[in-house]
């Protein structure tokens, strides 16, 4: 495994909700990436935000650890939950909800 595939499964392993998103909560740079920090914020679990933007290594690393091709990604207790338009589906029908709940 690169190094930069072990940085970020230590990221995942050591918090129990990741978001690689472009930008911060705070600042979002993508419209995507907000929504997801937007709705996380809503349901108030705390979350550690990975900028994508800061490090393309990261960019490109965590789409090749997840094999999945667009950012952002959601990760709670280590498990790749999915991008923007899952989130948003899984928050409206309240599965994000019982999923940080069951797994919190």
């Amino acid at each position: 495994m690169s190094d930069i595939l072990l940085k970020i499964k230590e990221e995942i392993d050591a918090n129990e909700v990741v978001l690689f998103m472009k930008g911060t909560a705070d600042a979002p740079r993508c419209g995507f990436s907000s929504l997801v920090a937007t709705i996380l914020n809503r349901i108030g679990v705390e979350f550690k935000d990975i900028d994508v933007l800061v490090d393309p290594e990261i960019r490109q690393g965590i789409k090749d650890f997840s094999d999945w091709p667009t950012i952002p990604q959601l990760y709670v207790r280590g498990e790749f939950i999915g991008g923007c338009d899952i989130i948003k589906e899984m928050y409206e029908n309240g599965e994000l909800q019982e999923l940080i709940k069951v797994k919190g």
